[in-house]
């Protein structure tokens, strides 16, 4: 199932860490087309579009929230329950990543101060393709609504009734989530990204989704909106020492696989009989599965690299910087401070990537296609922007005055050095 590549060079690293191919090129013009569309006509341009891409016919855009505020049609209670602990597990989690203020004296006469300020209006967006992603809700709902955000915009693709998956809106309603619309793909981001008639305007977009949707968000950017990070097709790497089992990482692989058939799952081991374990576990627990035809697809772009040392399968995995990381050891603990690029990691051989995915409190809207090297997963601190002050006292200028002015002159900015030399004028004069 995973070919086998032995001992690979780090001069083939590159190489082994590219991911499915995404033309991105091919994107721009149906990008460009939709984005100046929406910008001209608004809501028409939106409905026009669901009716072209989901053949669903809508006359209005937001959600009725009335009948999910205590009752939950179509929601088993079984998974309202599930929601419930999820929820409780991700605000925990969040809420604690809040930073207090920061303030410190530089120097006498001197305060300088750095606060987090919540984002004003962010956009959500959920993917509702294959399948409602309504655990994404939370990931994203949930530290909108511990940072203090002011409004937040929900999107997500219809299904063919023109309804919102019921599991959507109960999570959303979970978040505090008041403004919903049933808008999809490139459309939605640019929407959010210029405001029509009644979608508003966001500051910052949040949210996976396909190449459309990936595409539309890096694109969003030329017109001044935030987007959370760049990413596209999800996708795990497995490091397995010898105390690894071979059941588990093969479901964990497959896991990931089940994504799309654009995922890439990585095994990186220092054997090769244990390769082989783990392709016969794929073998025999992925014809279980019903989304089989689509992990097919997926493990023909991934594969399995042995190393022999140590030191240079972590050089690897580094360079990959993937998504998702786990380290399938009885001893995960020695390997964490080799760790420099992962989006998430997942410790031991009793922590599939499933738990973060949906339960244990961390978020799961992470960096792919190798960002983990420059970007952080979603958290709490996304949804804020710091902005810092400055208090000085007469004697505090003063005790500034010839570093500031030093400084500036030499920097030919004579404007800023008077800045300062006017106010020790004053001083003097007082």
């Amino acid at each position: 199932m995973l070919p086998i590549i032995n001992n690979p060079r780090p001069s083939d690293f590159e190489k082994l860490c590219q991911r499915p191919v995404i033309q991105y090129h091919n994107l721009h013009a149906v990008i460009d087309e939709i984005f100046q569309n929406v910008r001209t006509s608004g809501d028409q341009a939106v409905l026009d579009y669901i009716c072209q891409f989901d053949k669903v016919k809508l006359k209005q855009f937001t959600a009725d929230f009335s009948e999910f505020t205590n009752v939950s049609p179509g929601i088993t209670q079984d998974l309202k329950n599930a929601i419930d602990v999820a929820f409780e597990h991700i605000h925990s989690f969040h809420a604690a990543q809040v930073q207090p203020e920061i303030k410190v004296g530089t120097m006498q006469g001197v305060e300088c101060r750095q606060k987090s300020v919540p984002i004003q209006c962010v956009g959500l967006y959920i993917p509702g393709g294959s399948a409602p992603l309504f655990s994404t809700v939370l990931m994203l709902g949930v530290p909108a609504k511990i940072a203090g955000c002011r409004e937040i915009i929900l999107c997500t693709p219809p299904d063919r009734s023109g309804h919102i998956h019921p599991a959507i809106l109960y999570a959303a309603h979970l978040c505090g989530i008041a403004r919903i619309f049933p808008v999809g793909g490139a459309q939605a981001i640019a929407a959010m990204t210029f405001g029509t008639e009644s979608i508003p305007k966001v500051d910052k977009i949040f949210g996976p989704g396909n190449q459309y949707v990936t595409y539309a968000k890096q694109y969003a950017q030329n017109f001044g909106v935030a987007i959370d990070m760049p990413a596209g097709p999800s996708e795990v790497l497995v490091y397995a020492d010898e105390t690894a089992v071979p059941e588990f990482v093969a479901a964990d692989l497959l896991a990931q696989a089940e994504h799309g058939p654009d995922s890439q799952v990585i095994l990186v081991a220092d054997s090769v009989d244990f390769v082989h374990r783990v392709n016969e576990e794929l073998a025999a627990q992925s014809v279980r599965l019903p989304r089989f035809d689509i992990i097919q697809k997926s493990l023909q772009h991934s594969k399995a690299l042995i190393f022999d040392d140590r030191e240079k399968a972590f050089q690897f995995i580094n360079q990959y910087a993937p998504e998702h990381l786990i380290i399938a050891s009885d001893n995960a603990g020695i390997y964490e401070s080799l760790i420099l690029n992962a989006g998430s990691v997942f410790l031991g051989n009793y922590c599939p990537e499933s738990a973060g995915d949906y339960a244990s409190g961390t978020n799961h809207t992470l960096p792919t296609n190798g960002w983990a090297k420059s970007y952080s997963g979603v958290n709490t601190d996304a949804f804020f922007k710091k902005i810092t002050f400055q208090t000085i006292s007469p004697q505090g200028i003063q005790n500034l005055a010839d570093t500031i002015i030093t400084m500036a002159e030499s920097e030919h900015l004579a404007g800023h050095a008077r800045a300062v030399s006017i106010r020790l004028e004053t001083i003097k004069n007082k």
